[in-house]
């Protein structure tokens, strides 16, 4: 589009077009323009409906499509020289446009490919024709890192070795769609294309909604559903298997397992008896019997594999052996994604299903053969030349991956020394220029490199594939930019019909059967984080009720030598809360701790819940830097009680209430308990300074409950009363007993119905014995043993839960 090009789109005069600077790349196919700039006839309406709202409106849009992705935190780990690190979710903005018909051609090519892996897997674990009559050399199949001899001849329960495959895509300058990767092991990146698109159709749902787009649920939904029902025919559970919290797309696993409903695990969570694997839950051991895993294979089984992982499961690999579980996709099946099998597809192809491959891959030869070795060497300033045994594409590998017409001489010289010494370790790839695709950059749209990831799920009825994907897009012209650890962008992509498409959703339809979850699979390591997360909840509370009144009270007297004041900081100490310090570091790893237990269990959280805790960490780490001791500080606690109360609100008004709201509560009211016992002790001793008892009924929120129940001052007798032995108020030890009785009764019994568990028995003597206490019989020691007995509590707990 010609420069300076000012035009009126739907009777609206712009200021400039979107248009205005798109210069397609020569030679390159632009995904939005033609040759001429004009914009091809998916993307006409989609163009013409950008123009019409303008730089600005798109500005605006568009950052509340990173406002969405900020409050529902996802983000991906980054690995570099500092360590690892969180990273927002990069969006590009702009989707990519596909007509369904080229999509249906996509498609096909795709299927044809995932039953020719499901082929060749089997064959290569099986009977090993295709070694036998030497269309797979040996030596390569033996050599990869990713065959795992342990496996071999075991056939997956089920029949099948893959069930989720994805693929990446690229158009080169013909306009061909080439496969330049495959991801077999355990691919990553389907919910974040569903986050993708949540993001865009936020900044662009007018848009969304007048053009025929694919929706993606239905993928999910079919693959949730034959999941589950591969887990019937075992009487087992599906789960979903993470390497944990650490990993780059921890966020995914966790995003994927809350939307599908499944449980998220890790190694450690999963153990095998009886020849099956289970899962260890506060109801003891249960079955699984489908385990998606998204952990790469060699981590899987530390007893017949890697033996340094420790993220696997001792004896997976034997369970798998005798077909009491099923992995999607098959330990082993990561072999395919090896770089140098590409050579090979195409042979294989024919010799398999007697077919030519309607995606070709990329043009690969490996150079442990003499004349594709050579063929290489020749043509070495058109290859790209990396590791064979690689997994990764080339524009990721580019440590190990040299573009030949961009070595020097020396480096070209080495290069072909080290390929005629080990020509097997090397591959040569056609340098495949990628197509371009729209990206939005300060009010205007340029052309930047794209891949597509397209992902293929195995279903009662056949591969089904997602109508879309995520496309990444590169933040310069530089195609090895594209790789999001590099810094590249991730894009939603519709497919894009001429008519209505169906809106279909994970609802069950009309009249489908359903059946509830089976209660009490709530796994020990998540009961445990939601113990501790309401733990460090509520000790956070209190030390901030504790630091508030102690701020009050020195902006009232600018004395911190007051006998008051000083006593509260020697009870604070041995806790690590300096009130020297208006945001004592204790207090900051407190939360900090809090937020860690809560991303141990990112599945079993609301985003409304996450968001709300990450808020309060933000705000409490902000305060760290900017508040002072006095007046400033206790404004400063206000507002984090504030933010601690809409937290815990959160978490008590929406979780559904069965055992992981359970878990969480009984942490709530042990640390409550413990904490009232303590700061009682403290302050109703005999040595309390002037003043303790009025600062302890406003560390414990008791005090207009105290003007209203006692006609008369407060007194030790009345403050214990109140806080340590009255039922009904909420702050009391009482009160916490009576609701760690309740639940605490309710739990799993793990000793068959009937039997009290001893932490129920242990709270039930000890909710009896303080239910008969006077307040004469509440001295310091005997609240300072009660804070301790309330502590043993959780190891009680933890002896037969959490074991």
């Amino acid at each position: 589009m010609a420069k300076g090009n000012h035009k009126r789109v739907r009777g609206k005069p712009q200021i400039h077009s979107l248009l205005e600077h798109y210069q397609p790349i020569d030679g390159v196919v632009d995904e939005m323009v033609d040759a001429s700039g004009n914009p091809r006839p998916v993307w006409k309406h989609f163009v013409e409906a950008l123009e019409e709202l303008g730089a600005e409106k798109l500005g605006q849009r568009f950052a509340r499509a990173d406002q969405y992705l900020r409050d529902a935190g996802v983000y991906y780990r980054v690995y570099d020289k500092a360590g690892a690190n969180e990273r927002e979710w990069p969006l590009a903005h702009v989707p990519v446009l596909i007509e369904e018909s080229e999509w249906a051609a996509i498609s096909a090519g795709l299927v044809q490919r995932a039953e020719l892996f499901e082929e060749t897997v089997a064959d290569i674990y099986g009977p090993n024709r295709l070694v036998e009559k030497g269309i797979l050399p040996a030596g390569l199949i033996a050599a990869s890192p990713e065959y795992l001899r342990p496996v071999v001849g075991t056939r997956p329960a089920g029949g099948h070795f893959l069930h989720f495959c994805a693929f990446e895509l690229g158009r080169g300058p013909d306009g061909q769609w080439w496969v330049l990767g495959d991801r077999t092991q355990a691919p990553s990146g389907a919910g974040f294309a569903l986050e993708n698109r949540v993001a865009t159709t936020r900044a662009l749902s007018d848009i969304y909604g007048e053009m025929h787009v694919h929706r993606l649920a239905s993928f999910f939904r079919r693959f949730r559903d034959a999941l589950i029902g591969m887990a019937k025919e075992t009487d087992g559970r599906v789960a979903i298997l993470t390497p944990g919290p650490l990993n780059e797309t921890y966020y995914e696993h966790a995003y994927i397992a809350r939307y599908l409903g499944i449980m998220l695990l890790e190694g450690e969570d999963l153990t095998v008896s009886g020849g099956r694997l289970m899962v260890r839950t506060v109801s003891g051991l249960m079955p699984i019997s489908v385990l998606w895993r998204r952990l790469d294979a060699a981590f899987a089984d530390p007893l017949e594999l890697r033996a340094d992982s420790q993220i696997g499961t001792p004896g997976l690999v034997e369970a798998i052996r005798q077909g009491a579980v099923a992995t999607v996709n098959a330990l082993g099946s990561g072999l395919m994604e090896t770089r140098a099998l590409l050579a090979f597809l195409p042979k294989i192809s024919r010799a398999l299903r007697g077919e030519e491959l309607l995606l070709p891959s990329v043009a690969t030869w490996w150079c442990g053969q003499a004349s594709e070795r050579a063929h290489v060497l020749a043509n070495i300033d058109r290859m790209v030349i990396g590791p064979a045994l690689s997994t990764r594409l080339a524009f990721e590998d580019d440590d190990q991956t040299k573009l030949g017409s961009v070595l020097s001489v020396g480096e070209r010289a080495e290069l072909v020394a080290r390929i005629e010494r080990d020509g097997g370790a090397f591959v040569g790839q056609e340098a495949v220029t990628l197509s371009t695709t729209p990206v939005y950059v300060g009010g205007w749209l340029e052309p930047r490199p794209a891949s597509l990831r397209v992902y293929l799920a195995r279903t009662p009825d056949g591969w089904t594939v997602m109508p879309g994907g995520f496309a990444r897009v590169g933040l310069s012209l530089d195609p090895t930019a594209i790789a999001m650890q590099r810094g590249g962008q991730a894009a939603d992509v519709w497919v894009v019909s001429d008519k209505p498409v169906e809106r279909e959703t994970l609802l069950p339809q009309e009249g489908d059967s359903f059946t509830r979850t089976r209660p009490g699979s709530l796994p020990s390591r998540a009961a445990e984080n939601l113990t501790w997360l309401g733990r460090y909840i509520e000790r956070s509370e209190d030390t901030v009720r504790i630091l508030r009144a102690y701020h009050v009270r020195l902006a009232e007297t600018s004395d911190p030598d007051m006998p008051l004041l000083a006593d509260i900081r020697d009870y604070l100490e041995p806790f690590g809360i300096d009130v020297e310090t208006a945001i004592p570091s204790g207090l900051i790893g407190t939360l900090d701790s809090a937020v860690y237990s809560a991303g141990q269990i990112r599945d079993r959280f609301s985003p409304d819940g996450w968001l709300a805790l990450k808020d309060l960490s933000k705000t409490i780490h902000q305060f760290a830097t900017t508040v002072a001791p006095g007046d400033d500080a206790t404004r400063a606690m206000t507002v984090i009680l504030r933010k601690l109360a809409g937290f815990s609100g959160l978490l008590h008004e929406n979780m559904y209430r069965f055992a992981g709201w359970r878990f969480l509560e009984i942490g709530r009211r042990l640390e409550r308990g413990i904490q009232i016992a303590r700061t009682l002790s403290r302050l109703t001793s005999a040595k309390a300074p002037d003043g303790a008892l009025d600062m302890m009924l406003e560390i414990g929120d008791s005090v207009m409950t105290h003007r209203r129940q006692y006609p008369v001052q407060a007194g030790r007798r009345t403050v214990i009363d109140l806080l340590a032995l009255d039922p009904l108020n909420p702050r009391s030890i009482l009160f916490q007993l009576e609701r760690l009785k309740a639940e605490i009764g309710l739990l799993p019994s793990l000793g068959g119905e009937g039997h009290m568990s001893p932490a129920a028995k242990e709270i039930l003597q000890l909710n009896t014995q303080i239910a008969i206490k006077e307040p004469s019989d509440m001295t310091a020691k005997a609240l300072d043993e009660l804070a301790y007995e309330i502590g043993g509590l959780y190891n009680s707990l933890a002896k037969a839960y959490f074991g």
